[in-house]
């Protein structure tokens, strides 16, 4: 007899489907790689744009189609509640969760130039809670001008985001941020033409659109503002000594300092007192490299100790990404282009290790039995959107021991070729060369370790399937099963969801899927249809607590 209720089948645990083709009666579209999955709903992909955004492309798609296809995405929530678009763009710039802010002064712009006024407007009020810095500015203005012209809303609102700061803060953008994409505060204040709500709002006005020459001279030169900018006139001809002195008293950044002071281990030392969270992070090299940072120093223990302040990373909002990062680069000794070498600080790369959990948000144990699984193949080599020194499997693998270390009830395995050292290969009759490799790592590991050996394992077909037939075949008793993957799965003989429902039946086990999406594509291998089931967007600060809340019942 042939037996048709393999392919066909009302009873979940009998049906059947290989990945290349739909199930019967789903939802499901093609995705990229020539496999089927079901489509992500448009509010999801923007989500995943705002947190991931599209630079560099994905394996399968590249930059620049990836984009207008998320273009496209954002048009349609905006059709639909531009007023929710806007609320969603400030809530994930504004609390940090994504790794760069360029994607949300995207869809700011384009929320800008829509053509419902109450969005426009909306956006446009927007501006100071997503762009905080000049630099962000002119990102925006660069974005804006794609789309729209300077009309009296663009110009009021730029205005604003001059006027309504102290003048200290202003000063500080003026002399911080002072080009990017081609625009200048000068440029930007020209356009807006603010009104200067104090003397010394006008005299920075001036300052930024007609140069030192214009308040040379000035009363304002007799306050600390006036003295601030003063000082960043003449330390270009200070001695070392001087300018350590007066980059403490005015409390300057690196970018108000001249290059050739940035050699000088005395400069970063005074630099170091008040140096922003982010900039350390991506200075820890030079500062090794100039001799500032070695061991025992009180340098270090600075370092060590800022790194360490849960509150003070969150208030600076640096993103686990940008962590992970610098511990990468600062823990081989040289910059990824190969420009500079130093010997790392083992406290200093242990406190980046640290900083990178602390960075996301608290998630407590939920005490359940989960299985955490990387996809590590070819696909995921490709760069994390925006960072292209970390690759996705690896950012996956660090994902996965935030979930890991506060789970003491988990497995972790990678989807890796059938062949050794795969433990579990075609055990479903795949005809591709798929396996599910277990993996010792452990939180208690240095994630640069963890990077490195990640980085090495062999890859074959994806098959997201495999953590719920081996699961099952071997009788694990699992509660939640977390995927990592970009959802391009294509090699395997029965999809992810009826796996999963296979498992429930045979082990008696109401066994939950996660599926945490490792960039900005449409698609999915969690059926929305299923309450067990849930698609969450990687590299999310909140992503772990979102898991821990699901897989706990919370």
């Amino acid at each position: 007899m042939f037996d048709f209720t393999k392919h066909v089948s009302t009873r979940l645990r009998r049906m059947i489907t290989p990945q290349d083709e739909p199930i019967p009666g789903s939802a499901q579209v093609p995705d990229s790689a020539g496999g089927y999955a079901w489509p992500v709903d448009h509010w999801t992909r923007l989500d995943r744009f705002l947190v991931l955004g599209t630079e560099g492309g994905t394996f399968y798609i590249g930059e620049r189609t990836l984009t207008v296809e998320n273009a496209t995405t954002v048009r349609e929530c905006l059709a639909e509640d531009g007023a929710r678009v806007v609320r969603r763009v400030v809530e994930i710039s504004a609390s940090g969760r994504a790794a760069k802010n360029d994607p949300a002064l995207f869809v700011l712009a384009l929320a800008a130039s829509s053509d419902d006024a109450a969005t426009r407007a909306a956006a446009l009020d927007a501006l100071p809670s997503v762009e905080r810095t000049g630099t962000h500015l002119f990102h925006w203005l660069q974005f804006v001008k794609a789309f729209r012209g300077w009309g009296r809303g663009v110009r009021k609102a730029v205005g604003r985001w001059y006027t309504a700061k102290s003048p200290e803060d202003l000063a500080y953008q003026l002399l911080k941020y002072q080009s990017r994409d081609g625009w200048a505060h000068r440029d930007a204040l020209r356009l807006a033409h603010p009104k200067a709500p104090s003397y010394e709002h006008d005299v920075l006005f001036r300052y930024a659109t007609r140069g030192w020459e214009s308040i040379e001279g000035s009363n304002a030169l007799r306050t600390e503002i006036g003295g601030r900018l003063e000082t960043v006139q003449a330390i270009r001809s200070m001695s070392v000594a001087d300018a350590a002195r007066a980059i403490r008293v005015y409390r300057l950044t690196r970018e108000m300092v001249p290059t050739a002071l940035l050699t000088s281990p005395e400069v970063w030392d005074a630099l170091l007192e008040r140096m922003p969270l982010g900039a350390l992070v991506r200075n820890l090299g030079v500062m090794s490299k100039v001799g500032l940072l070695v061991p025992a120093s009180d340098a270090m223990h600075a370092v060590v100790r800022k790194l360490g302040d849960r509150e003070a990373l969150r208030r600076a909002r640096i993103h686990p990404l940008a962590v992970l990062v610098a511990l990468k680069t600062y823990a081989q000794g040289r910059g990824m282009k190969g420009q500079g070498k130093w010997t790392p600080v083992s406290q200093v790369v242990d406190a980046l290790d640290g900083a990178f959990y602390l960075s996301f948000e608290n998630a407590s144990s939920t005490g359940k039995r989960v299985m955490l699984a990387l996809d590590v193949s070819g696909s995921m080599g490709m760069p994390v959107h925006g960072m292209p020194y970390i690759s996705c499997r690896e950012a996956s693998a660090a994902m996965a021991l935030v979930t890991a270390a506060v789970e003491p009830n988990h497995r972790i395995v990678a989807f890796t070729k059938g062949s050794y050292p795969s433990m579990y290969s075609r055990t479903h009759g795949s005809m591709y060369d798929t396996g599910l490799s277990a993996l010792s790592i452990s939180p208690r590991q240095r994630l640069d370790d963890v990077v490195k050996s990640i980085s090495n394992l062999p890859f074959g077909g994806t098959d997201c399937a495999l953590p719920m037939v081996e699961a099952t075949k071997h009788r694990w008793p699992v509660d939640a099963f977390v995927v990592y993957t970009d959802s391009e799965t294509w090699a395997g003989n029965i999809h992810p969801a009826q796996a999963l429902r296979a498992y429930r039946e045979r082990m008696g086990i109401a066994a939950k899927l996660v599926v945490v999406a490792m960039n900005s594509n449409g698609f999915s291998i969690a059926d929305p249809e299923d309450a067990g089931m849930l698609d969450v967007v990687g590299f999310d600060t909140a992503t772990p607590d979102v898991i821990g809340d699901f897989i706990g019942d919370r």
